[in-house]
């Protein structure tokens, strides 16, 4: 019985958050008479899968499509590649200083991102940057201070023994980091690589800031143009933000197993 309890709170408040997301499949899947019935309809009838084809008609939803690939493909590359040195800097490299300067990257993590917003902006401003893609893009070429925290974690865990035989057989650190260490970090750069994706595709504000050019806009972006594209678009809005969450979707579900394995042994799995 305490058994069969427990799986039926589990499913109570399963159906409880995921009422919202039906909600929303509900109402990108009906017309515009069945918004605001009331008592609402909460099965669509008949089901209008025309809006998801009238999307790409009131804006140009597949553009927006494009620009969020661009950015979530070079974020991605500069997160894996400058996550991926510091990380193994601090991991595996004996220098003076090391911790200290270890402390001041994660001392970082406590600055709120709001502080630091109008003077980036001012930044990027005086070299004419605004209005493109730089100040999205190469900031990622620096790494976050989180994802390196967790790298950092990670390459912790592999034997430092292996870094040693490698060196006696003349090879470089460099060539210790992508032939060894690199290889048996797949899980924690997956890790990187899938909360990369997440958040850059899922960022508005940092689109809404820089970029003021609508054939530049991302899908995040481009969602809000909804609101103004014709009144009382909802079930347009539900259509785009029901397909702006395919790709993420799709990622976690083929990089799940080695998500998770990175999370485990980062130490965050709960």
């Amino acid at each position: 019985w305490t058994t069969t309890r427990g799986y039926l709170v589990l499913l109570v408040f399963a159906a409880l958050f995921l009422t919202p997301f039906y909600w929303m499949i509900a109402t990108a899947l009906k017309g515009n008479e069945q918004l605001f019935q009331i008592p609402p309809s909460w099965v669509p009838n008949p089901l209008a899968w025309e809006n998801f084809s009238q999307v790409f008609k009131e804006v140009p939803f597949a553009r927006f499509f494009r620009n969020s690939a661009v950015l979530v493909a070079w974020n991605v590359i500069g997160q894996v590649i400058s996550t991926t040195l510091i990380a193994y800097g601090f991991a595996r490299l004996r220098f003076p200083g090391r911790n200290v300067l270890f402390l001041i990257v994660l001392a970082t993590l406590m600055v709120p991102s709001q502080v630091t917003l109008v003077p980036q902006f001012i930044l990027f401003a005086k070299l004419g940057w605004t209005n493109t893609y730089l100040p999205l893009i190469l900031p990622a070429f620096t790494g976050s201070p989180f994802l390196i925290f967790l790298m950092r974690q990670y390459l912790m865990t592999i034997p430092l023994d292996l870094d040693e035989a490698a060196t006696i057989d003349g090879a470089s650190r460099l060539q210790i980091l992508r032939h060894i260490i690199a290889p048996m970090a797949v899980p924690a750069i997956v890790l990187v690589a899938v909360f990369t994706f997440t958040d850059v595709w899922n960022d508005f504000m940092g689109p809404l800031i820089y970029l003021n050019d609508p054939e530049k806009f991302t899908v995040s972006l481009g969602l809000s143009f909804f609101q103004g594209a014709r009144e009382t678009s909802w079930d347009l809005l539900m259509a785009g933000s029901l397909m702006s969450m395919i790709p993420p979707m799709i990622l976690f579900f083929v990089a799940q197993r080695r998500l998770l394995g990175g999370l485990a042994a980062t130490g965050l799995k709960g």
